[in-house]
């Protein structure tokens, strides 16, 4: 089902048989769906017309806050390693002290062998905080030269593992990125939060619409007087919830084009929709669990909406 903005209509009411192309009413419209071969011929029954569970859509939250909970922790864990380096006492100036931005191929060597007791400390921080978190190993797999280069740069490892102690250079290096690396992760929590809210309002509009779906066609089903005309009058409405949901759709893709954080300022790529795929991506659901849920809804309403005009049929 195309859901691509633009299109003429993400949720396209079936169209009327050519056969009747002199007939422009609505009810001529509602008897051609009725007589489509893919029309459903079961009326719907008083009190079978079920809830849709909004599965995507709330297992999506489910992601987003536990994504949100591990990013928080990583923030909390490179403030406390941060502290925790500042508070130490560096090793005197020395002429030979690697400057930040020189080569890398010692940066595997950051190991605390060999090293001084402050460096030994600096290790040890950082095994005690950021590489202590439940989740570290399983998502990132990586060794303590590997993160620290990774996250804090490598020409810091690289000074490090060159002078075998913490120079005031380096101690100043690692506590400033480690605080980049922590305000980063709040950025990114903070863009969390606002897919949060965005999956919270969409849910409540999506169960608007069902609401008022499932209402529809539990009237029709008390109505004994006029079936016809009222079968007419509730395809109408639902005809209306599915422009609704067309509606949802291209908003959705709209906020797809516009995310709350631009994946350069912490992702690290350069793609518009990378924050959502970092959401998602790793998820057992959708890619796009709102459009994917905008589309479960859709397709509801046009099986009402079938049912409807088969009513209309059979009350003629």
């Amino acid at each position: 089902m195309s859901v691509n903005p633009g299109a003429a209509g993400v949720f396209q009411v079936p169209s009327a048989d050519p056969a009747v192309g002199e007939c422009a009413t609505l009810s001529c419209e509602v008897g051609a769906v009725a007589t489509e071969p893919g029309a459903i011929t079961a009326v719907v029954l008083a009190g079978v017309v079920a809830f849709l569970a909004f599965t995507y859509v709330c297992d999506a939250t489910e992601a987003c806050r536990g994504e949100r909970s591990r990013v928080l922790a990583e923030r909390d864990a490179f403030e406390s390693f941060a502290d925790r380096v500042g508070s130490l006492e560096p090793a005197p100036a020395k002429s030979t002290t690697a400057t930040l931005g020189g080569p890398v191929a010692r940066v595997h060597t950051v190991d605390g062998a060999g090293s001084d007791v402050t460096l030994r400390r600096v290790l040890a921080a950082y095994r005690d905080t950021v590489m202590s978190l439940p989740h570290y190993e399983r998502e990132y797999d990586e060794t303590l030269p590997e993160s620290l280069a990774a996250e804090l740069g490598p020409d810091t490892a690289t000074a490090l593992a060159s002078d075998r102690t913490l120079s005031a250079g380096a101690q100043s290096a690692l506590v400033r990125r480690s605080r980049q690396a922590a305000d980063a992760r709040s950025a990114l929590a903070e863009a969390i939060d606002t897919e949060i809210d965005a999956l919270g309002a969409v849910e409540t509009d999506l169960s608007g619409v069902d609401r008022r779906r499932r209402r529809l066609v539990e009237h029709l089903d008390g109505i004994d007087r006029d079936p016809a005309d009222a079968a007419i009058d509730v395809w109408e409405r639902l005809d209306d919830l599915e422009r609704e949901c067309d509606s949802l759709a291209v908003d959705r893709q709209a906020a797809l084009d516009d995310p709350p954080l631009r994946p350069e300022a912490s992702l690290g790529v350069e793609d518009d929709r990378a924050f959502y795929e970092y959401l998602y991506g790793p998820t057992d659901g959708p890619d796009h669990p709102v459009l994917s849920q905008i589309a479960e809804l859709g397709d509801r309403i046009r099986s009402d909406k079938s049912s409807v005009a088969n009513r209309f049929a059979r009350g003629r």
